[in-house]
């Protein structure tokens, strides 16, 4: 019958429950600005089901964190002063990977060391993500690290601006996910990083991945 409305198509995924890598055509990649960390630059791209369309990204070279657990199970956060959003956030040690072919557990032990002053000898890999997917492609990797021992001396000072006084905190892991749903805590590492340690927790911890497992759709390391 003419004019009947058809519908909209079948938007029901039966595949598999995974993520899966399927690259656009690129067409241009205009850059935009370059700052001391991270771009900025439209690309005009075939989407995989045939659009064309233009969008703008931060091109990020990733990050890391670390949920440092100690025996008792209590996650160590810092105290540290954010610029863009004008506050003093508890957060997990992190990091950005921004040395040209350093693994991410490497760059993860080294961050731990310089933000906390603590070494780990036990590293697993708790969760991989997009930070923002829809407009960065910094991917992100939390590790869990346990075993903890004091680096001799303490914490070296950086001596870099924010990271000049990073007061410390002991909280019980189970302390910590109330305070991420009360809302107390804001960082993204934070949120997923205490989550998720109390997630694998509570499964035995047969969730954890070997630490120098290469990150989704990134070279191996």
């Amino acid at each position: 019958m003419t004019g009947e409305s058809q519908g909209p198509p079948d938007e029901t995924w039966r595949g598999a429950i995974r993520d899966t890598a399927d690259p656009a055509e690129l067409l241009e990649s205009l850059p935009r600005f370059r700052g001391a960390v991270w771009s900025v630059r439209t690309d005009r791209a075939r989407l995989p089901h045939g659009p064309v369309v233009e969008r703008d990204l931060v091109d990020h070279p990733g990050a890391v964190g670390i949920v440092a657990l100690d025996a008792a199970d209590r996650v160590l956060l810092i105290r540290q002063y954010r610029q863009p959003v004008g506050a003093f956030l508890l957060e997990l040690p992190a990091g950005l990977r921004d040395k040209h072919g350093e693994a991410p557990w490497v760059t993860a032990r080294r961050e731990l060391e310089e933000e906390t002053g603590y070494r780990a000898r036990d590293w697993a890999v708790l969760l991989d993500f997009f930070n923002s997917p829809g407009g960065s492609n910094e991917a992100f990797r939390c590790y869990l690290a346990r075993e903890l021992e004091e680096v001799p001396g303490g914490r070296v000072a950086t001596g870099e601006a924010e990271e000049q006084h990073l007061p410390r905190a002991w909280i019980p892991l189970d302390d910590a996910v109330a305070h991420v749903l009360a809302g107390d805590l804001h960082n993204p590492t934070t949120v997923t990083g205490i989550l998720a340690a109390a997630a694998a927790r509570d499964r035995g911890w047969r969730t954890l991945r070997p630490a120098d497992e290469p990150m989704w759709t990134l070279p191996a390391d």
